[in-house]
């Protein structure tokens, strides 16, 4: 069995079959208005979504800062959308009456904007103490830096986990934002958020949740640390135990220029992994760490006898702890991953499935991704706010308006 054989892909709720398509899951019940943004607070609004939580996306008109197609941007899945212009007279008021009905808010401007605009935590603690105010940024609300830009490659460079990624050679390796935006930001926010809501409704106190990526990324070092504090760590890239700096634990070119990874830590797992690759024999010892440099030679050169497929095959099902390195193309494919239900289609897109799994309460992709607006009058009625409905009309007039002016502005150009 190769790395990429297998094409089955599950619709709807991962690992299981004929889920109704109706909201459910764990958090079902709770409702979350998410004010539009990008990055790390739209991902932790979904993965509430996911959970069953009825998240309304408030949305402005003129679309979000990324050139996205709102169509293809997954992390809008399960919501539904509502356009309110917050820079109009009556925007705060809109969604304050949104927030009067809510558990929670998530909203990821710089700190004070969101009050500058009328919807900050004190405007919406006057219209419903119990609310779960939850606060996404890189730096955090107080600081030196909590006013200045920042995306995420700077949040996780400052707190030393950048600079631990990568051969020690090179530059630091990029991962995507996965160790910011999503690990240390919007997982922080989602834990923060569920905590606070525990909390207001055995106490019923809401209360701010600041959760700043610089925070989430460092405390997810938190090993680290520990291990550098005992001396099992060293303060550089490629010389440790989980970093690339052991033989025994990193990646390999094999034959087709594919990759396998390689995880063998454990003395029982390691013996298996030297005798099925075939160099059992020639090895230095594992714990000779002046010998690492010999033994990752000898692995590399084994590795480079055959293609990805043909030491998947060889691996396959053993203990040696050895999986080949797949594309994100690739993945939903796996004969493992596709048993699972791991990815899921839904309109037309490949795309993970919600995790983790409940066994009484699934998750599941229950709507396409949100498209600005489309759910307002929806949501006017199943939250009880007729206003929305009022402020969608205003809205689109003006839309209309500016739609008029620029046309005639082209007209008078053109002449």
């Amino acid at each position: 069995m190769t790395g990429t054989a297998g094409t089955s892909r599950t619709t709807g709720t991962a690992g299981t079959a004929g889920t109704p398509t109706g909201r459910q899951g764990p958090l079902t019940g709770v409702k979350v208005v998410e004010l539009a943004g990008i990055g790390p607070g739209p991902f932790a609004a979904m993965l509430l979504a996911d959970l069953g939580a009825d998240v309304v996306r408030v949305d402005r008109p003129g679309g979000g800062g990324l050139a996205v197609n709102p169509q293809y941007d997954i992390t809008n899945r399960n919501k539904r959308s509502v356009l309110v212009d917050l820079k109009s007279p009556d925007g705060p008021d809109r969604v304050l009456d949104l927030v009067e009905r809510a558990d929670i808010l998530i909203e990821g401007y710089r700190p004070g904007v969101a009050e500058r605009l009328g919807v900050g935590p004190d405007a919406c603690k006057a219209r419903n103490p119990r609310l779960v105010y939850g606060r996404m940024t890189g730096w955090g609300q107080q600081g030196p830096l909590a006013q200045s830009a920042g995306h995420d490659i700077a949040y996780i460079a400052i707190t030393g986990t950048l600079g631990m990624i990568g051969n020690p050679d090179e530059p630091p390796a990029i991962p995507a934002n996965l160790v910011g935006d999503y690990a240390g930001g919007s997982l922080y926010l989602v834990v923060g958020v569920l905590a606070a809501l525990q909390h207001a409704r055995v106490t019923g106190e809401g209360q701010v949740v600041d959760a700043a990526i610089v925070d989430g990324t460092a405390h997810l070092s938190a090993m680290i640390h520990g291990m550098m504090a005992a001396g099992g760590w060293q303060d550089r890239r490629g010389a440790n135990l989980l970093d690339g700096g052991c033989p025994f634990y990193g990646t390999y070119e094999t034959a087709d220029g594919g990759y396998m990874a390689v995880g063998a830590l454990e003395q029982q797992f390691y013996d298996e992994f030297v005798e099925m690759l075939g160099i059992k024999d020639q090895a230095p010892a594992r714990k000779d760490l002046a010998a690492w440099g010999d033994l990752k030679a000898a692995i590399a050169a084994q590795f480079k006898t055959r293609t990805r497929d043909e030491w998947t095959r060889l691996f396959e099902g053993s203990d040696a702890c050895v999986a080949p390195v797949l594309s994100l193309r690739e993945a939903p494919g796996h004969p493992h991953l596709a048993a699972r239900g791991t990815f899921v289609e839904h309109s037309g897109i490949t795309q993970p499935a919600p995790a983790p799994r409940f066994s009484a309460t699934p998750g599941s992709v229950r709507t396409a991704p949100a498209q600005p607006g489309a759910d307002t009058a929806e949501v006017a009625d199943d939250w009880d706010v007729p206003s929305l409905a009022q402020d969608r009309t205003k809205t689109q007039d003006r839309t209309k308006t500016q739609d008029r002016t620029k046309t005639e502005d082209r007209k008078k150009d053109d002449a």
